[in-house]
């Protein structure tokens, strides 16, 4: 039968009055939405991201704001029970309504439900925030805490104050990072809804699976809350049937479970391994409706003893699969510009590049609702950190009862998901107890202290969602183990720093043998185009104070350079050096994984820092800030193939051994072809064979001698599946690309058009190394970055972002061809 619908909700978003009185001024805001975003659409202040500006808005997140907003109800929407919902509100807000203090709130992490019942009239009603200034609390909360606990101070600027941003519940990197602009955004981000029940509303939904030979059974766990005793009517869909239940209910929380097997179900797989199946579950609960999608899938990690140490590995539908992708920061310091159009590009360039997962990392934030439902759709699995970074958080009773409240929450928000993989209590926490003085100088008070909360996560995961694996910290050994999980590479996850910190070369990759690679990385700068969004040509420059201040990380612009001289000959002028850094940034990152990957089964991830940027920057990203592809993300494109050849140096690089890795389920047969080819064109085969590749398995295929190649002689090496299709194409250089006489090259480029596709043909006389094609147009082409042979055209299918469609005669005119040979 049908369930009767009691329960309704009242958008409460929209155009909000936003003032600060300080400063007498007085505007408009759209919320959800933050105060930056507003001020810009007002002229109220300049764009945060161009040259300096950022110093010039420093006053926005110094100043208290208020918004408000009259919203009209009828005798309908409050004939109940009535919540006001308000999510995300960031950071230290108190909320009025109709004149009267309703909450105060200081975690923007929380959903807020606030029971207003009465409190709202027939007619005009005004909903009031109004927002402290966060630094301020924090400061003080610091100073007022009984010892002190010392707070990452991430940027490098010019006199900018840090933030205690460890007393305050709002995403750490708000304050600036070594990535990142300081604009502390002030907003409501998430839900502004007045909820009417008739005598409950509903909390939580939760799915737990049971997985047999031809059937899924699943668990719901629904949460009602209920404002007084009674009866309610709920009803649970999915795969065509219909659980239907009158439940009793008692004031306060209550939990109603029930079972539905689905049989012959459809498996969800990563991406690359299979498709990704959702059934739609809705929940009815007197007409407050709830759609999540499931997906229906196995997921264990696998950490047990082996002969090294300790495995970790992800183990998918009884399949243990290596885990490909990289970090994940938010994607904008202006909240309101995250739209899920933003995130679905950002998300499907991910899967385009081979990536099945990401790690959201844990000085960012819980993304919204739609990203996980992305990731389900995309097949992208997510390792995710709860938000605790690089350094020590208070453990008094108020803090940690926050703090209880948020992980709850969101255990309970995203369980669902089968993007979830993994939780993750921290960020390089445990390793930051080694960094300060202060924790440094009581290292027993400090790591008491970080125990506290870290057990206090590890025991919500385990009653709120026991199916998933916690994980203490990252990098970490393991379960209480607070040793130094940094170098150590036989069990847990490895961060990888020496070669970016400790400007070591990128050979040093292979000093280290990670059973999970989850963070490392080496920094470019922005591209070109987007370099000229923030800087004047004046500026362009990297001694320049423009390009010094979108640079966070001390020295990085310097050690950019420094690298560039081991490897290349110095660039022409400031374009070249732009390329060139992202040239070194791919290669940086492609040595490291190719070297991990054909380790397997040993190492079993690799999750490159950082996929994305937050804004303009010189960073770790392989995608610019809004999307576009940086060099780097072509080549992960090619070293995350599933099924890849790569060639590994011995120690003293007099051997180079060719290893075959297949990714997938199933056996493979390759033929490979080796040759030996002198920058001036000539070549020679020096290897051509079948072999056959286990499923999940690396092997050596053929070795060479580094001894048998010209002093001008590289590798270029290509394999085919059984079928002749090429799989892929890869080739090294024994020596630094400085060393070698790269002549003046020819590339012939021509158009055409297919399948309603852009097709851009390339051909070259002679060896064109890193040969890079771009357009004006936002789009990514199938290959870039890459070794033209002579004789041997390439064909690159340009693919259009954001949905547009676009022919080979538009982007004909804003062509560039460009390779390393220029930019002597």
């Amino acid at each position: 039968m049908a369930v009767a619908a009691h329960n309704s909700a009242l958008d409460l978003g929209g155009q909000f009055t936003l003032t600060a009185s300080a400063r007498d001024i007085a505007t408009t805001i759209n919320l959800p939405g933050d105060v930056h975003h507003a001020l810009l659409a007002a002229d109220l202040i300049p764009d945060p991201y161009y040259g300096e500006n950022e110093k010039v808005v420093m006053w926005v997140n110094e100043t208290a704001w208020t918004v408000e907003r009259l919203f009209t109800a009828s005798s309908a929407d409050i004939d109940g029970y009535l919540t006001l919902t308000l999510a995300e509100v960031d950071c230290i807000a108190t909320i009025f309504l109709n004149g009267e203090e309703v909450a105060r709130t200081d975690n923007s992490f929380l959903r807020n439900d606030i029971d207003v019942t009465g409190k709202v009239h027939v007619g005009e009603n005004t909903l009031r925030i109004e927002f402290g200034i966060a630094p301020d609390v924090a400061k003080a909360r610091a100073e007022a805490h009984p010892f002190p606990i010392p707070f990452t101070y991430n940027y490098q600027t010019n006199g900018l104050k840090g933030i205690h941003m460890n007393f305050i519940r709002k995403a750490a990197c708000h304050a600036g990072w070594d990535w990142g602009i300081c604009l502390m955004p002030i907003g409501v981000y998430g839900t502004m809804s007045l909820r009417k029940s008739r005598l409950a509303r509903q909390e939580s939904v939760q799915v737990d699976q049971a997985h047999g030979k031809t059937s899924v059974e699943l668990t719901l766990k629904t949460r009602i809350f209920a404002f007084a005793h009674g009866e309610v009517e709920l009803e649970h869909t999915i795969d065509g049937q219909v659980i239907s239940d009158k439940v009793a209910v008692q004031k306060g929380e209550n939990v109603v479970t029930h079972n539905v097997t689905i049989h012959n179900p459809r498996i969800w797989w990563p991406s690359g391994q299979g498709e990704q199946p959702l059934y739609d579950l809705v929940t009815n609960l007197e007409g407050e409706i709830t759609t999540r999608k499931i997906g229906l899938r196995k997921l264990d990690w696998v950490i047990e003893k082996d002969e090294i140490d300790h495995s970790f590995k992800c183990r998918i539908n009884d399949r243990d699969i290596t885990m490909m992708g990289a970090n994940w920061i938010p994607a904008d310091a202006i909240p309101t510009r995250v739209t899920p159009d933003v995130i679905r590009d950002l998300l499907e360039s991910a899967k385009t590049a081979n990536m099945n997962m990401l790690r959201i990392w844990g000085g960012g934030q819980y993304e919204p609702d739609w990203f996980y439902d992305l990731c389900d759709e995309l097949g992208i699995l997510i390792w995710h950190d709860f938000m605790f970074s690089c350094m020590s958080y208070p453990s008094d009773r108020t803090f940690l009862a926050s703090v209880e409240t948020e992980i709850t929450q969101q255990l309970r928000r995203l369980s669902h998901h089968a993007s979830i993989a993994l939780w993750c209590g921290d960020n390089e926490v445990i390793g930051s107890l080694g960094w300060y003085p202060e924790t440094k100088a009581d290292p027993g008070r400090y790591l008491a202290n970080y125990d506290r909360l870290n057990s206090m996560l590890h025991r919500i995961v385990e009653d709120e969602d026991p199916a998933r694996r916690f994980w203490p910290s990252s990098p970490s050994l393991g379960y209480l183990d607070f040793s130094d999980g940094w170098h150590s590479d036989t069990r847990g996850d490895l961060h990888y720093w020496d070669v970016w910190h400790s400007a070591k070369s990128f050979d040093a990759y292979r000093s280290v043998n990670p059973r999970f690679a989850s963070e490392f990385g080496f920094q470019s700068f922005t591209s070109m185009n987007v370099i000229e969004t923030f800087a004047e040509p004046r500026d362009r420059n990297p001694s320049s104070p423009v390009m010094e201040n979108h640079q966070r990380n001390n020295g990085g612009n310097a050690r950019i350079i420094e690298t560039m001289n081991r490897y290349f000959r110095f660039p022409r002028d400031f374009d070249q050096m732009v390329f060139l850094s992202q040239i070194q940034q791919g290669l940086a990152i492609k040595t490291a994984i190719e070297y991990w990957r054909s380790t397997k089964p040993r190492c079993m991830g690799t999750l490159y820092w950082q996929i994305n940027d937050i804004w303009p920057v010189a960073s770790w990203s392989s995608l610019d800030y809004g999307g576009q592809w940086k060099l780097m993300h072509y080549m992960a494109r090619r070293f995350f193939l599933p099924v890849n050849v790569v060639a590994v140096p011995d120690a003293d690089n007099t051997q180079i051994a060719l290893k075959a890795i297949n990714d997938t389920g199933k056996p493979v047969s390759i033929a490979l072809e080796v040759k030996a080819v002198k920058v001036t064109g000539e070549s020679r085969t020096v290897f051509a064979g079948n072999s056959a590749v286990g499923p999940d398995a690396a092997i050596t295929v053929t070795t060479a001698s580094v001894g048998d190649l010209a002093a001008d002689e590289f590798l270029a090496f290509a394999w085919k599946d059984a079928q002749g299709v090429v799989l892929g194409e890869n080739d090294y250089f024994p020596k630094p690309y400085k060393a070698y006489e790269l002549s003046d090259v020819r590339i012939s480029a021509q158009w055409s058009d297919r399948d309603g596709k852009a097709v851009l043909q390339l051909e070259a006389d002679r060896p064109a190394l890193f040969t890079t094609a771009t357009v004006d147009a936002p789009g990514y082409f199938s290959d870039n970055a890459l070794t033209l042979l002579p004789g041997r055209p390439v064909e690159l299918v340009f693919h259009p972002r954001h949905g547009a469609s676009v022919t080979s005669a538009e982007l004909s005119g804003s062509l560039k061809v460009r390779h390393l040979a220029e930019t002597f």
